[in-house]
């Protein structure tokens, strides 16, 4: 039964990102403290500790533009569970957008849809996580007149433009902090007159590395994006992958991947562009975007 007692929610600031980490670790999620330090400093957390300090619930608002901010890393301990603590951070966290006049978005377990949908949140679409151990056969070639090269940091301003209006969201902090933080996973296409086609990038993770966001004009580009990540390094991988694509689905289960979760996309009110999987081919992750 849930607690009458108001939440004693207190700001976890970017520096406690060690501090946090085993709320994302008792869960068995993929996140390090890397990537805690920097979904903190670029967003705000909230959360609730126990008499001696030590975190015991977090939740976090990470804006994607003035219009859109992503809701993530709700976890509550076993121990508190049961409680409302959880649906009170996340309601904390609504309120909080909405009163930045902006949208809410959140990528949903099985679990979490039933809670999220009497909130107001609706489906936009459903989204697969692989997991697999690398490209067998390495890269897959790309198009006819598309080359794959790897990111540089002058590539970035123009990557954050081609990004934005084919995922409806402005995040190039985050896409800055992924590609420099691991260059050796981001990857540019380009065709014959230079103009950018696509590309991927990734992170190392708690137990496998994390390959995404993959955003490119076409599929047979984004396959190619993937495999060079994927060949480029060792496994193991995840990847979080739209339904829709079934060219890099099948690709995956050449590989030898299983998908043992999936997650729903949801917004709480309207985001231009955001309800197109078209040119998404990999998420950044349920907890950026």
């Amino acid at each position: 039964m849930a607690s009458t007692e108001p939440l004693d929610v207190r700001p976890i600031d970017p520096e406690q990102g060690d501090a946090v980490w085993p709320l994302s670790i008792e869960a068995g999620w993929n996140q390090n403290v890397a990537d805690w330090r920097f979904m903190l400093g670029a967003g705000r957390g909230f959360g609730c500790t126990a008499p001696d300090g030590t975190w015991q619930a977090s939740s976090l608002i990470l804006p994607l533009g003035q219009k859109l901010a992503w809701i993530s890393m709700v976890l509550v301990t076993k121990d508190r569970r049961r409680g409302g603590v959880g649906t009170g951070l996340l309601k904390r966290c609504i309120e909080e957008v909405r009163a930045a006049d902006a949208v809410a978005g959140l990528d949903a377990t099985e679990q979490g849809r039933p809670i999220y949908l009497p909130l107001g949140f609706r489906d936009l679409y459903p989204i697969a996580r692989w997991h697999f151990d690398g490209a067998k056969g390495g890269a897959v070639a790309p198009p006819a007149g598309v080359t794959i090269r790897p990111v540089t940091p002058a590539d970035l301003p123009r990557l954050a433009i081609y990004d934005r209006p084919l995922t409806g969201m402005e995040r190039p902090s985050i896409l800055m902090h992924l590609a420099l933080r691991q260059p050796g996973r981001a990857w540019l296409a380009e065709d014959v007159g230079g103009k950018i086609v696509g590309f991927v990038l990734g992170r190392e993770g708690r137990v496998a590395t994390s390959l995404g966001p993959v955003v490119a004009d076409r599929e047979a580009i984004a396959l190619a994006l993937i495999s060079q990540a994927a060949a480029a390094a060792p496994g193991p991988f995840i990847i979080d992958v739209p339904e829709a694509h079934e060219a890099v689905r099948g690709w995956l289960l050449e590989q030898g991947a299983t998908s043992p979760r999936g997650y729903m996309r949801m917004t709480l009110g309207t985001a231009k562009g955001l309800d197109d999987p078209s040119h998404v081919f990999a998420l950044a992750g349920p907890e950026l975007g």
